[in-house]
C-alpha cells in the first residue's frame, strides 16, 4: 500500500474509533460509564508509549538531541491553550443570569473544539506516516484510545444542552471527517512537513505527555476505585504501552 493509502485508511480508521465512546452513550449510559472507565488508563499509556517510545527518538535522529526541547514547548502551549479554553467557559457561563443562554452558548463551543481536535489528530497522523508507517500506526492507535473518553463526554454535554440524538450524530460524524481531510492536506504539502517534523513530532510529544499527565491519570487518581477496576488501572495502562511497543517491532 502506499503512504497515501495508509494515510487514507488510518485517518479514517482513527476517527471512526474515536466515536466509538459516542456511540455508546446514545445506547446505554450505564455502559459508557464503564467504557469510559476502562478507555482512559490505557489512553493514558497508548499516548505516554508514543511519545517516549516513537515520536521523541524520532524527532531527535531528525535534528539532534537538541530538537527534543521542542516537547515542552508543545506542553507550554497547550497548557496556556487548555487553560484560555477555561477561563473562557468560565466567564462566559457565570457573568450571564440565564441558564439557558449559558447552555445555548456552549454547543457551537463543544462543536468547534471537537472540530479543531480532529483537525489537529489528523495533522498529526498524516505527518507520522510520512516518517514512518510503524510511528504512524502506533500515533493511530494513541490518538483513537485518547479520544474515546472525550467523544463520551461530547456526546453526553450535547445530549445534556437538549440536541436530538440525530443532530449529535450528524454533527460528531462531520467533525470526524475533519480528520481525514486535514491528513490529505497535510500529504498534500508532504515535502514542506518533512522540512520541520523533527520539530513537529517533537511538539506533538509534548501535547501526548501532557494529555496523559494533567488529564488523564490525574482523572485516574481522582476515581480511583477500590473494586477490580481501580486496581486494574495500572496494569490497563501498562496495557497501552505494551501494545505501542509491540507495534512497532511487529510492523518494522
Amino acid at each position: 500500500m502506499t503512504t497515501l493509502g495508509y494515510i487514507l485508511v488510518f485517518s479514517l480508521i482513527g476517527s471512526m474509533i474515536s466515536m466509538v465512546g459516542g456511540f455508546v452513550v446514545l445506547s446505554r449510559s450505564g455502559l459508557a460509564e464503564k467504557v469510559s472507565r476502562l478507555a482512559a488508563p490505557f489512553a493514558a499509556g497508548a499516548l505516554l508509549g508514543t511519545a517516549f517510545l516513537d515520536l521523541l527518538p524520532e524527532a531527535a535522529q531528525g535534528r539532534g538531541p537538541a530538537t527534543v526541547g521542542w516537547a515542552l514547548v508543545g506542553m507550554l502551549v497547550f497548557f496556556f491553550l487548555e487553560r484560555f479554553v477555561h477561563e473562557f467557559h468560565h466567564q462566559h457561563t457565570h457573568t450571564h443570569d440565564e441558564e439557558e443562554h449559558g447552555n445555548k452558548a456552549t454547543v457551537p463551543m463543544v462543536i468547534i473544539g471537537d472540530l479543531l481536535h480532529n483537525s489537529i489528530d489528523g495533522v498529526v497522523i498524516a505527518g507520522t506516516f510520512l516518517v514512518s508507517v510503524p510511528l504512524g500506526v502506533a500515533t493511530t492507535i494513541a490518538v483513537s484510545m485518547h479520544e474515546i473518553p472525550q467523544e463520551i463526554g461530547d456526546f453526553g454535554l450535547l445530549l445534556h444542552r437538549g440536541l436530538d440524538r440525530r443532530r449529535v450524530v450528524v454533527y460528531n460524524v462531520l467533525s470526524a471527517l475533519a480528520t481525514v481531510v486535514a491528513a490529505l492536506i497535510t500529504y498534500g504539502v508532504g515535502v514542506r512537513v518533512l522540512q520541520v517534523l523533527p520539530v513537529f513530532l517533537a511538539v506533538t510529544a509534548g501535547f501526548f505527555i501532557y494529555i496523559a499527565a494533567s488529564d488523564l491519570i490525574p482523572e485516574l487518581h481522582r476515581h480511583r476505585r477500590l473494586g477490580t477496576a481501580g486496581r486494574l488501572d495500572p496494569f490497563i495502562m501498562l496495557g497501552g504501552i505494551a501494545l505501542i511497543w509491540v507495534t512497532v517491532l511487529l510492523l518494522e
